[in-house]
């Protein structure tokens, strides 16, 4: 195998395939990237064998072949060299090694066999639809905060992606909770998608999935099964196991009855809550709203530290009431907004609440309250 390709090209591919692989492994292999040269181009790919990703990029080859080398190492290697090298690797040496040579640079690296290389790759997608970045970007982007890190309910370690019944007809929607928020988040239904099978997509997957989906011009090719998901572009292919587990029913967490409505300004609501939490200790975190005609009084009141208060010009007009939420996720949740304001309806101070975005029925979010 021998290849030459531009040094900009080859960090970007090598960046994206380490990014998958752990740091400690018990497996040698994994700790590697598949490099396959041949026609006009090169493949870089690297697997945890939970999730595998294949970048493709251009690049001259003068002689096909395939080789497996350290990906944390080749990654450090090419971050390194000066910009606008052109990098040449070769397997033409010395027996068990890959050459990098890039202008007077020159390193030698330790391959293993290529035959060792776990493929993820499988046939038995029962539901293949292709969506545009922009679309399967929000769906993500607005639900992955509210992904659960407690491993004990691994099911919910990840985002629901599924089809279901919107208002107008049938929507794609991705759901996310930890017991404590939750983030419903509805997309027009991309062709092809209606029979897809309801998949926990992981939290490693949606990370490394946002690495797809920056271009607003770009279509993402995405094909489902029971058991594994696949994102695919012309440069990049990412597949992933699905979380083996039921994601649990998240409508009967949805209060339907929230009659108090709060209008605010999401921007200023967001602002106000981070000076507030300032003074309040790590370990809760709570923020006191005191709702009344028109008004918000924020504040936090920390023994230890000290007290806060900041007042909002607000629209709300019902009963006085007064409900404590961990700072921490009022942020969150505010900083999802697109629109200028955040709709806020309250039950009482022991019940969960649900936020909207303006006028927007496509996104919701529900937060449970705290004792302050």
């Amino acid at each position: 195998m021998k290849f030459s390709i531009e040094k900009a090209v080859l960090s970007k591919a090598v960046a994206q395939a380490q990014s998958v692989v752990e740091r400690r492994n018990t497996i040698p292999i994994l700790a590697n990237v598949l490099i396959e040269a041949e026609g006009d181009g090169v493949r870089f790919r690297a697997t945890d064998l939970d999730v595998e990703v294949v970048d493709r990029a251009p690049a001259r080859v003068d002689q096909k072949g395939a080789t497996t080398v350290a990906a944390l190492m080749l990654n450090e290697i090419v971050r390194k060299l000066g910009d606008g090298a052109l990098v040449t690797l070769s397997t033409q040496g010395a027996p068990g090694r890959l050459t990098i040579e890039a202008g007077r640079s020159t390193f030698q690296l330790s391959t293993l066999p290529v035959e060792d290389f776990p493929n993820m790759a499988s046939p038995d997608y029962t539901t293949v639809f292709e969506a545009p970045a922009p679309l399967l970007r929000r769906l993500f982007d607005k639900s992955k905060f509210a992904i659960s890190t407690e491993e004990t309910r691994y099911y919910l370690n990840g985002v629901y992606l599924h089809v279901a019944q919107g208002a107008e007809g049938q929507v794609l929607r991705a759901v996310a909770t930890d017991g404590h928020r939750l983030a419903r988040i509805d997309a027009p239904l991309p062709g092809g998608a209606e029979g897809m099978p309801g998949v926990i997509v992981p939290r490693k997957t949606v990370a490394e999935l946002r690495k797809l989906l920056d271009s607003d011009d770009a279509t993402i090719k995405v094909s489902v099964s029971d058991t594994k998901i696949r994102f695919e572009t012309p440069d990049i292919t990412l597949t992933s196991k699905v979380i083996d587990g039921t994601f649990p029913d998240y409508t009967r967490v949805i209060p339907q009855a929230n009659a108090r409505r709060l209008e605010v300004d999401a921007k200023e609501f967001a602002q106000a809550v981070d000076r507030v939490a300032t003074v309040s200790s790590e370990r809760s975190r709570a923020v006191k709203l005191n709702l009344d005609e028109d008004r918000l009084i924020l504040s936090v009141n920390a023994p230890d530290s000290g007290t806060a208060e900041e007042e909002l010009a607000v629209a709300y007009g019902d009963e006085r009431l007064e409900i404590g939420f961990n700072a921490k996720y009022l942020l969150e949740i505010a900083h999802q907004v697109d629109r200028e304001n955040a709709v806020f309806l309250f039950n009482s101070s022991g019940d969960p609440t649900v936020m909207r975005e303006g006028d927007d029925q496509s996104a919701l979010y529900v937060v449970m309250p705290m004792r302050v």
